[in-house]
């Protein structure tokens, strides 16, 4: 569809979330709103035939149906909602412009916005994606933070998946039995080759990351339930966010909350818990319990060497 501008796919997205945040709502209280973001509308009326215009362009461009009630105050509504709150690709689309056009109707305190850095590996995200589109094989130059010298060598994208900051491909070296994780700040150089592969018919990425904290995989090791017990005053940010999607809250008092965890616990997971300090503290597995210890105490043994 044509005339797709960015000031455009704003109106869109303001239209999806204001839509979905009301619930059901009227076309008159619809109209009433997008005058009041003047931002948007320079206070003039949504003509009827520009928004069914636009459900159409929405539909097509993010599978998002607004649907009415035919029936009543003929209210309007998202019909599958549910996508847009179940943490997947386009509730992160939708989230993200629904931000984007928050900051950009926010000029005039633009600097008392303040946003965390990423590093500037997403230049290579576009490349790495239109890839997978096509089933491409790509050449990557790529420097691991744990070698000395750069590799060169070929790679099938897999799938990708952003943790803390950074974008990550999982894909499969040519050289290599399984699929490997990179860092897309660590590559160096990337370029599309003209040769294709083909992604295993059984190969999920959901799958692949089932049971993970963040970016660390180990597919050959069970999941299990992890216990924690946590300080009431930090529990309600744990409880607000929750660190895992397994997570449960299993026990409340004045004093603490315990919650559990179904998941594989590495390294990334107990540095989510460490850094929580004294407020939180494994109970179970023991195993990963003493781990947790023995860190803490070789961290202490640092701390009480004097300078």
């Amino acid at each position: 569809m044509a005339g797709k501008g960015p000031n455009l796919i704003r109106k869109y997205v303001w239209l999806v979330d204001t839509i979905n945040r009301n619930q059901k709502i009227s076309f008159d209280d619809l109209n009433k709103k997008w005058k009041e973001n003047e931002d948007l509308s320079g206070g003039t009326d949504l003509p009827k035939r520009t928004f069914e215009n636009w459900r159409t362009a929405i539909e097509e461009m993010f599978d998002i149906n607004i649907e009415n009630e035919r029936c009543d105050e003929y209210r309007y509504y998202i019909e599958n909602s549910d996508d847009l709150n179940n943490g997947g690709l386009r509730s992160w689309i939708i989230n993200t412009f629904c931000v984007s056009n928050t900051l950009l109707g926010s000029q005039s305190v633009k600097d008392r916005i303040l946003l965390e850095y990423v590093p500037s590996g997403q230049a290579y995200l576009q490349t790495i994606i239109e890839a997978m589109k096509e089933n491409r094989v790509l050449n990557m130059t790529y420097h691991s933070f744990w070698k000395d010298k750069e590799g060169n060598y070929d790679v099938h994208p897999y799938c990708v998946k952003l943790f803390r900051q950074r974008w990550y491909m999982v894909a499969q070296g040519t050289y290599h039995d399984e699929p490997r994780i990179y860092a897309l700040d660590r590559i160096q150089e990337l370029n599309v080759k003209d040769e294709t592969f083909e992604l295993p018919k059984d190969w999920d990425a959901n799958e692949y990351f089932d049971g993970s904290y963040g970016i660390i995989t180990n597919p050959h090791e069970e999941k299990q339930i992890v216990k924690i017990k946590v300080s009431a005053s930090q529990a309600n940010y744990i409880r607000s966010l929750k660190i895992h999607e397994s997570q449960e809250e299993v026990e409340s008092n004045e004093e603490y909350s315990i919650f559990t965890f179904f998941l594989r616990p590495e390294l990334d997971f107990q540095q989510e818990l460490l850094k929580n300090g004294e407020d939180v503290e494994v109970i179970e597995p023991q195993w990963f319990r003493n781990d947790i210890g023995e860190k803490i105490k070789r961290m202490w043994d640092k701390y009480k060497r004097k300078k």
